[in-house]
């Protein structure tokens, strides 16, 4: 397919690939200050911030839709949450009409933690996109949601990978051959 691709498709394509790893990688060490910065672990920050966003979106998780969010089993993310509800950063309330349903929500100050961090942030990646139309800012957001689905359906197609043991032959560290 990409022999067939003129004008510099494939290579504009890659570019906007690399692009989009770089800002990936720029988020992720955004979240490891937020984290040093709140004075978290970063997975405790991880899932506070998965939280409040989910909140914001008005679909709150539970505990089990969390742990697949950030990868982490059950036992894990409740002692994680209890740490997280200690530290008075995370409730669990039962608001559902099944009882036994736990929802996540923010702390009362989280989100007032997270705008103070975040906010300059905001103001500038606004100001990035100002000069951008709104028809090509929506072309992008369909962009970005389709390259989403795809990167789900993907992993879900994959299913979790069980970490390679050391002893195994196929370990990059075995030293045997």
């Amino acid at each position: 397919m990409e022999e067939t691709m003129g004008d510099g498709v494939a290579a504009r394509r890659e570019r906007l690939m690399e692009g989009l790893r770089i800002y990936g990688g720029h988020y992720a060490e955004l979240s490891r200050r937020f984290a040093a910065w709140l004075g978290l672990h970063s997975t405790d920050a991880t899932a506070v911030l998965e939280i409040a966003a989910a909140e914001e979106r008005g679909t709150p998780l539970s505990p089990a839709r969390l742990s697949e969010r950030i990868s982490l089993s059950t036992g894990a993310t409740t002692a994680l949450l209890n740490r997280l509800e200690a530290a008075g950063h995370i409730t669990r309330t039962r608001e559902h009409s099944d009882r036994r349903i736990v929802t996540l929500r923010g702390g009362p100050h989280i989100q007032e933690r997270a705008d103070e961090f975040f906010g300059p942030l905001a103001h500038r990646l606004d100001a990035a996109m100002a000069p951008y139309p709104p028809q090509l800012l929506r072309q992008f957001e369909q962009f970005v949601t389709d390259l989403n689905a795809t990167m789900d359906a993907h992993l879900a197609e994959r299913g979790p990978v069980a970490p390679c043991s050391p002893d195994s032959p196929d370990s990059p560290g075995d030293r045997r051959r």
